[in-house]
């Protein structure tokens, strides 16, 4: 099982279309999403503009490339549910709204390991970032 992590904090999983790798057709009507990992060249993400769920795989805390997937993604237009998945931590939570996630996708464990106060603390992400800090 999985936990949702998202601004009001922790939740199930209402996503119930499945996923599929960037190279399978959707196989029926539902609109699947795309599973996408963290080394995908960026060239590829065009043609996803119109996928309804984008889910970006983070195979370490350490591994930053999903950010970048997410701001790319965001910049070239892409309006649909995005969500990092995998060994994100609350401490990048902040960081992963700011680069373009709607949500965060975590194991039971980890959820056990930082519970939904330490996700929260950082939910109100718009507001602590250093720019703002340095305008006002």
């Amino acid at each position: 099982m999985s936990v949702i992590v998202n601004d009001t904090g922790f939740g199930a999983d209402d996503w119930d279309c499945g996923f599929r790798d960037l190279e399978t057709q959707p196989a029926n009507d539902c609109p699947q999403g795309v599973d996408l990992p963290s080394d995908t060249d960026t060239a590829a993400l065009a043609g996803l503009l119109n996928v309804a769920m984008i889910r970006v795989d983070f195979p370490s805390f350490a591994d930053g490339r999903g950010f970048t997937l997410a701001t790319r993604l965001r910049g070239l237009g892409y309006k649909g549910r995005l969500r990092a998945k995998g060994h994100v931590i609350a401490d990048q939570y902040a960081m992963a709204r700011r680069s373009g996630f709607d949500e965060v996708e975590i194991s039971d464990d980890l959820a056990s390991r930082q519970p939904e106060a330490q996700w929260l603390a950082r939910a109100n992400w718009q507001a602590h970032d250093y720019q703002s800090r340095l305008r006002g």
